[in-house]
């Protein structure tokens, strides 16, 4: 019955346009450019540069969300994560990618990358501390609200694959700020990951609240549901 309800998830027709905007969900429109915290951390032009793999650093650790109206997406996240027993060993990642985006009926949404996002990763405890890997993973969001904040104005959330929220982001643009909406760098697309590989290397590749990011891949999802058969 998991694998059920999941093959129903994911196979479900996107249909852009029957998002119902009101109150109480959805006030207005996803179209545009979120950013969440200090608002540094931005998508397009100012943080990564796909031809060399780089990175512009912001000053602060941060996510950003971009998308069109006619179904793109882009992602920025850069975050700092602690390491109790080793106060000196602080890892950085900063992450990049972009793609196109499905509103599924049931009100979650699944990104499919083009295949030249990337992330580099920086630990200087680690054999290798400092290093740039491909980030081509189909992300899965289970829901998505967005609502009028009497501070920051229209707030998304987003929701991961088990419900646990993004932290908020603020609506920085109506026009979203984005890279041309086409494969950046020259890459051979591979977007289904193992759930072994992709929970091999989990500390990496997850996004949690407590590190200003989250994300969990959709390939993940689907392994954790045949562990469950």
């Amino acid at each position: 019955m998991i694998t059920l309800s999941l093959l129903s998830l994911i196979l479900t027709a996107p249909v852009f346009g029957q998002i119902v905007y009101n109150q109480a969900h959805n006030i207005t429109s996803l179209v545009g450019t979120w950013s969440s915290g200090s608002q540094n951390v931005v998508t397009g032009s100012g943080f990564a540069q796909p031809a060399n793999e780089s990175f512009i650093y912001p000053p602060t650790t941060g996510l950003s969300y971009s998308f069109t109206v006619d179904g793109y997406y882009e992602i920025a996240r850069y975050r700092m994560t602690g390491n109790g027993s080793q106060p000196s060993c602080i890892t950085g990642v900063m992450n990049w990618c972009h793609g196109t985006y499905d509103l599924v009926s049931n009100g979650s949404i699944i990104l499919t990358p083009f295949g030249d996002g990337y992330q580099q990763i920086q630990d200087p405890c680690a054999p290798i501390s400092n290093f740039v890997e491909i980030y081509n993973d189909t992300e899965l969001y289970q829901q998505w609200n967005i609502y009028q904040d009497p501070v920051h104005g229209y707030t998304l959330l987003l929701y991961q694959f088990d419900g646990s929220p993004l932290p908020p982001q603020w609506l920085i643009s109506t026009s979203p700020n984005m890279l041309p909406t086409q494969l950046l760098r020259n890459v051979t697309a591979t977007t289904a990951k193992s759930a072994a590989v992709l929970l091999a290397n989990a500390g990496e590749r997850s996004w949690s609240v407590s590190s200003l990011t989250g994300v969990f891949s959709l390939s993940a999802a689907l392994g954790i549901a045949s562990l469950l058969l």
